[in-house]
Parts: structure tokens; sequence; C-alpha cells
């Protein structure tokens, strides 16, 4: 009998301790499980505002195109304008001053001058290239310093530096060693037997009452009035103590030529080319109405930042809209 009590007391105990365990583990296993669904609440109200970040490449994207569009207006503007300025006739060097100041008015204007190239004072800019049926060949824009002629009432009233248009490097090289045979001083006989020195553009006798000028060939010149180059990054610096010119800087080459720095610069659009000697071979005045970037190619851009702007916005969505879903869930 007192076995049986024992044992019965004992399963007692053992159910009642198996009862405390069982409601132990059904508090513990309760508690996370209300953690759990507080902790994405908080997170959601914490990092909310964050996800509007997955909006601003679209946002760019977007202005970038809008940013096209009103570039591609500009431009067509911009070359219609020059279109208008090229299309009107020549306005004569002689009968209007020239200077810096009524620049931005005539850029872009046809001129006609009449003047004396100095050829000792050309200046060479470059390496240019062009291609001629697919082969590229490396050259020099020549700009020379056109002189007034003194009393001629067709000459210009002051000089210009006038862009000539392209020559071949070996073109360069034949002209300066011209240039340099022509410094060297001539000996010319004088009626009276003497030897009297001359240049290029004047010789005198020993007498000073005695003075020779010779015929002076001038030389018309049509051509737009631009300004100077702006260079790219990877252009380098003007070299003027070595005179290496990589890209047209107006005030510095006319005070290379000792011109004044307000000298105005044209760069030549003749059509009647030599052709036994084509060069300097002058700029096509077709190429004044291009641009590196064209209307068509800022309507292109446009259409390539708008895509670019939906895509990345689309992918936006996709990835809060499952967020929210499951979150509701």
């Amino acid at each position: 009998m007192m076995l049986r009590l024992l044992s019965s007391s004992s399963n007692n105990s053992t159910s009642l301790l198996a009862r405390h365990l069982r409601r132990g583990l059904s508090t513990t296993t309760a508690a996370p499980s209300l953690s759990s669904l507080s902790n994405p609440q908080e997170k959601e109200k914490g990092t909310g505002w964050t996800r509007f970040l997955l909006f601003v490449p679209g946002a760019l994207t977007f202005g970038l195109g809008t940013w096209q569009i009103f570039r591609r207006n500009d431009k067509i503007h911009m070359l219609e304008y020059r279109k208008i300025k090229l299309g009107s006739e020549p306005i004569n060097c002689n009968n209007m001053s020239l200077s810096k100041e009524n620049l931005d008015a005539l850029e872009f204007r046809r001129l006609l001058c009449e003047g004396v190239f100095d050829e000792k004072k050309s200046i060479y800019v470059g390496p240019r290239s062009r291609s001629i049926s697919g082969v590229t060949e490396n050259g020099y824009y020549v700009i020379t310093p056109l002189m007034p002629i003194p009393n001629n009432p067709r000459s210009a009233q002051s000089p210009l530096l006038v862009n000539r248009g392209w020559v071949p490097r070996s073109w360069k090289d034949t002209s300066s060693k011209h240039s340099v045979d022509d410094e060297q001083p001539l000996a010319i006989e004088s009626p009276t037997g003497g030897k009297s020195r001359s240049s290029r553009w004047w010789f005198q006798s020993n007498k000073p009452d005695v003075v020779q000028v010779p015929d002076v060939i001038s030389t018309k010149v049509v051509g737009v009035v631009r300004g100077s180059e702006k260079p790219s990054a990877f252009v380098p610096a003007n070299d003027l103590s070595s005179s290496q010119w990589f890209y047209v800087d107006v005030p510095a080459i006319a005070s290379a030529c000792g011109l004044p720095e307000n000298t105005l610069y044209i760069e030549e659009t003749n059509d009647n080319v030599n052709p036994s000697n084509p060069y300097p071979l002058p700029k096509d005045p077709s190429t004044l109405i291009r641009s590196s970037v064209m209307p068509q190619d800022h309507l292109n851009y446009t259409f390539t930042w708008y895509s670019l702007s939906a895509a990345v916005t689309f992918m936006a969505f996709k990835r809060i809209i499952p967020k929210k879903s499951r979150a509701r869930v």
C-alpha cells in the first residue's frame, strides 16, 4: 500500500513538472513571435525615406534628356544664324573701319579685302589632318598678315590676319627655306656703278635721292570673320618661344606678327583654286554651318536619356512594390 502511494505521488509530481516545462516553453516561443512582428514595422518606419533614393537616377537622366531638347533648339538657331550670315553679300573692307569691338556683329560675315601678304610673318597652326580618298595626311593651317597698300583706295584700311587654308607638312618646310633665302641681302648694280642692298619690298642706290619701288602685286581675299579657337583639354598650350602653334589664338598670333591684339581675323573661302598650285587650300564654307554635334545627334541623345530614365524608374518601382505587399500580409 505504501508503495502504491509513493508511486502515485511520484507520478503526480512528474506530471506537474512536465506541465510547468510546457508552460515555460510556450511563453518563450511566444515572445520571439511578437518581436518578429514588431521589428519589420520599426524597420519600415526607420528606412522608408531611403527608398526614394532609388528614384534619383531616373530623375537625373530625365533632366539630362530635357536639357538635350533645349540644346537642340539652340543649335538649330545657331546654324540658321550662320547660314543667313554666310549667304549675304561680302562687305568691302575699304568701306568700313575694322576693330575688335564690332567683332560680334561681323562674325560669320563675308569680307572682301585687298592687300599684300607678308609671307615672312606667316604662322603655321597644327598639326591638322585631312582625309583624301581614305588617306589621312598631316599638315597645317597657314595664317599670314594681309597688309594695306599705301595710296590705294581699294586696299584695306588696316592689317588683317588671314587663315589662307591647309598646307601639307612638306609645303611648310619648303616655304620656311625660301623665307630664309629671301632675308639675305642682294647686291644690285646702281646707275653710278656702286652696289646697293635691296630687300623684298624696296631697294635704294647709294644716292639718297634716287629711290626705286617695284610694282606691288595686290591680292584679293574673300573670307569669313572668325574668332579664337577654344581648345580642348587634350590640346597642348601654344609655345611662342619655339613658334609652335597648336590652336588659333588671335591676340597672341597678332602680337607675334607685330600687329595690334585687336587685329581682325578671317578665314579665306575663295573657290577659285589653281589646280596647278592648290596650296594653301581654303576652307569649305559648308564646314562653318556644321557642328561636331548636330541637332539630330541631340535628338538621339534625348531618346537615349529618356529611355534610360524609364528603365531605372521601372526598376525602382519593382524594388518597392513587393516589399509593400509582404508588409501588408
